[in-house]
């Protein structure tokens, strides 16, 4: 056998196997894709978007507590009583109104489930946990453990040694919630370059 059929008879298989592989890995890759772009919508775009233009807010952060909070449900409710996309408590939403001037009477809870009404009042208590705190990782303490936890967490040289940046979140259930909403706003920004600023 000439060493021309010999050259031909192994690099076939080996252009054979390497087209398989490649294949592979892009039906993998295009697999991935469409597994997160399932698990990390954008859903309620209009309502989402559109508060963040208003309030000037990273539409990333709004999409991964959404998606962490209650998984794009308007329906969602917690064990503790959070209601809607956003999962506001009861007194989130007093607290927002109350910042807003909004008077404390006629307000109704129920009113969270309607997707506009928590879109609303959840951008206005980031974007004023924002304005407080001066981080994103301090507003998410805050939006999930409290607005008192994180002060009281600031004032302490064992959770934020600078007194301005919570490094060591004490409560385990904030831990994770912040690592998981920070994930997801990475995810966001990767899947979505475009939109995610």
């Amino acid at each position: 056998m000439s060493p021309i059929r010999r050259a031909i008879r192994w690099i076939g298989p080996l252009l054979g196997g390497a087209l398989l592989l490649a294949a592979g890995v892009f039906a993998v890759r295009w697999g991935l894709g469409l597994y997160y772009h399932a698990a990390y919508p954008l859903a309620y775009t209009a309502l989402i978007d559109a508060a963040c233009d208003q309030k000037g807010l990273d539409p990333a952060l709004v999409y991964a507590v959404v998606r962490t909070e209650s998984g794009f449900d308007p329906d969602a409710q917690s064990p503790v009583g959070a209601r809607g996309l956003m999962q506001l408590m009861p007194d989130a939403y007093d607290w927002v109104r109350m910042r807003r001037g909004e008077p404390a009477e006629g307000a109704d809870y129920e009113d969270l489930y309607d997707p506009a009404v928590c879109v609303d009042y959840g951008t206005d208590m980031l974007r004023l946990l924002l304005a407080e705190f001066g981080s994103v990782r301090n507003t998410l303490c805050a939006y999930h453990a409290g607005w008192g936890s994180v002060k009281s967490w600031l004032a302490d040289p064992q959770y934020a040694p600078d007194g301005r940046q919570v490094e060591q979140i004490p409560f385990a259930d904030t831990r994770d919630y912040v690592q998981k909403v920070e994930r997801a706003m990475e995810i966001y920004r990767r899947l979505y370059p475009d939109k995610m600023n």
